[in-house]
């Protein structure tokens, strides 16, 4: 054992630096044990609270230093969602109405403290579904069963703006809405389609009529333009006409002639006169 002043000078160095390695060990054990830090992920945002009180302030995206034991972070999701739900109604002619609608909806990010300070994380349970089955029962009450069908577009529309002003006060935002299926009642699926045939019948036998009123049309037009054609025809016609059509008659009767008079029998027989001169000449 050295006891000489260098030995002891040593020593205390010795016990220094065992004592600044405890204490950067404790110092690490303890960082990670209260975690000052915490990290907000893609899409999320991080409500901060002093000893179980909300803040007004919201952390994005990244690190962010914490006072531990004082402060907590709760991590919010602000993507978009999709929320599917089904609800029984009635149409105003009071037809049983099966819908089932999709919603997609956010969180405002900015608003994400609020959202958990008054809702909580369970929100999709307490604001999303009741406020769809309310809207939807809503709306569908103020068509009849068969303009839910023929105005769908319009339906999905008010329901629509209907939860997105619903939403909003909760700090909701809506993003997009579509019904994915209406389904009625067994009798009137069957009264539908039997209209629906009898509007396709209706419309084949007006057809039908309409193509018989054009063929008819034709045909009086085709008529009347063929006897205004005899009648001008007949206008035409005159004495020397009638002549020039007979003497046109004689010349093709001769040129067809083989040139053999006709054999006269009888005592009542009229002799072929003139016509052997004429033809010798």
């Amino acid at each position: 054992m050295d006891n000489s002043p260098m030995g002891e000078l040593k020593n205390i160095l010795k016990k220094g630096q065992r004592r600044n390695l405890i204490i950067i060990a404790t110092l690490v054990v303890l960082l990670f044990a209260f975690k000052p830090w915490v990290q907000i992920g893609a899409g999320e945002r991080g409500v901060v609270q002093n000893f179980g009180a909300v803040q007004d302030h919201v952390l994005n995206e990244g690190i962010h230093f914490k006072i531990p034991i004082v402060q907590t972070v709760i991590l919010m999701d602000v993507k978009i969602q999709k929320a599917m739900t089904d609800a029984a109604s009635s149409s105003s002619d009071l037809q049983d109405v099966d819908l089932s609608v999709a919603l997609n909806y956010h969180i405002i990010p900015d608003k994400a403290n609020l959202v958990y300070q008054t809702i909580g994380v369970e929100f999709k349970e307490r604001i999303i579904d009741p406020a769809i089955q309310e809207v939807m029962k809503a709306v569908s009450a103020r068509y009849t069963a068969e303009e839910l069908i023929t105005k769908r577009p319009a339906v999905s529309t008010e329901m629509q703006q209907a939860l997105t002003s619903r939403l909003l006060a909760s700090n909701i935002a809506v993003d997009a809405f579509s019904i994915i299926s209406f389904s009625f009642s067994q009798t009137f699926t069957d009264a539908i389609e039997a209209k629906q045939t009898a509007e396709q019948n209706a419309l084949k036998a007006k057809r039908d009529l309409d193509r018989i009123k054009v063929e008819a049309q034709q045909t009086i037009a085709a008529a009347t333009a063929e006897a205004e054609a005899l009648r001008l025809q007949k206008m035409n016609i005159s004495p020397d006409l009638i002549e020039l059509r007979k003497i046109e008659a004689n010349l093709k009767a001769i040129e067809k002639w083989n040139g053999i008079l006709p054999e006269v029998t009888g005592a009542g027989a009229i002799p072929f006169i003139g016509v052997g001169g004429a033809i010798k000449n």
